[in-house]
């Protein structure tokens, strides 16, 4: 199985933390975002790991370079001034042709929450990793699901009808990674999808059994979009460390 990771972004809302050095490079408590994600992601059965680069890519390819996780690599997104991450998914396709586990570039987890997420006996193609909470704001991404199955997935849905939240981390079966790349090149011909969310071709493809939800509440993950997510991030990861050592 492989992990395909999107920070190309730069992450203008964490300003001036990122005027030259990409959110996936900030340092989180010992180490970078991504020195976490990477540390947690050896702890399961993913064997391959490709980091999509952009902004700041010299920074990233450093954190890889010295990473102990020897089966991870980059991917250079030339255009990444240009598009958001649907666009840097059409880019990175050709890495896409096998099972495989899309984790967003910004969001931070325990070990436990991708294992579950690989374990998980849907057999729906495309799976969402899920989490609930007592209410959703305007940022979340949010779903609509029914008895395992995603309906939508969309910052915009109605609070009233919403059931939970995308924590930005997806797995793809075989079939999965074919509906899905196909997708995106359906969006980037016919609606300028340079401008749009991946998510947005998983909204699409909703509602008809192709995509289920996981939720991975029992174990711990952070997003980390601006200044209060960096620490309540740091915060999370010093209690993973004390649980570590238990």
């Amino acid at each position: 199985m492989k992990a395909i990771i999107l920070s190309a972004g730069q992450g203008k809302r964490l300003l001036p933390l990122t005027k030259d050095t990409p959110k996936a490079a900030l340092k989180i408590g010992t180490q970078s975002l991504l020195g976490w994600q990477l540390q947690e992601i050896s702890k399961t059965s993913i064997e391959e790991v490709v980091v999509i680069t952009g902004f700041g890519a010299d920074k990233i390819e450093d954190i890889v370079e010295k990473s102990s996780f020897h089966g991870v690599r980059t991917f250079f997104n030339p255009f990444y001034q240009n598009c958001d991450n649907l666009g840097t998914c059409w880019v990175a396709r050709g890495e896409m042709t096998r099972p495989f586990v899309i984790i967003n570039g910004d969001t931070i987890f325990q070990a436990g929450v991708l294992k579950k997420l690989l374990e998980d006996e849907s057999k729906c193609p495309i799976t969402i990793a899920c989490d609930q909470k007592p209410s959703y704001d305007s940022d979340d991404m949010k779903i609509i699901e029914r008895e395992g199955e995603i309906q939508r997935v969309s910052k915009t849905l109605p609070t009233n009808e919403v059931t939970g939240e995308s924590i930005g981390m997806i797995r793809f079966n075989s079939v999965g990674a074919k509906i899905f790349t196909e997708q995106l090149e359906t969006i980037m011909r016919k609606n300028s999808g340079l401008g749009k969310w991946y998510l947005s071709a998983i909204d699409s493809l909703a509602g008809n059994g192709t995509v289920s939800s996981c939720f991975v509440g029992d174990f711990s993950w952070c997003e980390v979009d601006d200044k209060a997510d960096l620490v309540a991030a740091t915060q999370s990861v010093k209690q993973w460390n004390l649980e570590a050592l238990k």
